[in-house]
């Protein structure tokens, strides 16, 4: 099962098959309840996920219960660690928010396949910095309506 997941997804097509094997031998399926926590923010970032089904949200914890949500992602969304940054740690919180099955790929694996084929490390290094990139931009004009809210709620209080 993992092998047919990693082969279908944008950013794995460049893997040669005897890659997609090794990275297969090491991902793992992994079927959660909703409301189950996929990883916490600040927890070492040593996995990268592809939804197979289900949903996760993407948070931001920002005080003792209190998140932002800063993504809600569906079945073939990619998350989790961004191994073309080296970050140690995850900067958001993974919480599923319905039933939810994941393929959990080992990051530093993939890196070692991507730095031992130059060539297909940059296809890879490419297609998830896009992926990020556009949850990036995503973010920030959901942070800019935000903005844009409260300015016109501060002005329609103060006329």
């Amino acid at each position: 099962m993992a092998t047919t997941t990693l082969e279908a997804h944008e950013v794995f097509r460049f893997l040669r098959p005897d890659q997609v094997r090794s990275l297969s031998e090491t991902a793992e399926e992994v079927t959660l309840a909703a409301g189950s926590v996929v990883y916490q923010k600040g927890q070492a970032a040593q996995h990268l996920y592809v939804i197979i089904e289900g949903q996760v949200a993407l948070r931001l914890p920002v005080r003792s219960g209190v998140s932002v949500l800063v993504d809600q992602l569906g079945a073939g969304a990619m998350f989790g660690s961004c191994v073309c940054m080296d970050l140690a740690t995850y900067t958001l919180a993974a919480q599923c928010t319905e039933p939810t099955r994941l393929l959990k790929i080992d990051a530093m694996l993939l890196k070692k396949l991507m730095d031992d084929d130059l060539r297909m490390g940059y296809a890879i290094q490419t297609q998830i910095s896009k992926i990020y990139f556009q949850r990036y931009l995503d973010a920030m004009h959901k942070l800019q309506a935000i903005v844009m809210n409260l300015a016109v709620e501060g002005e329609t209080r103060v006329t």
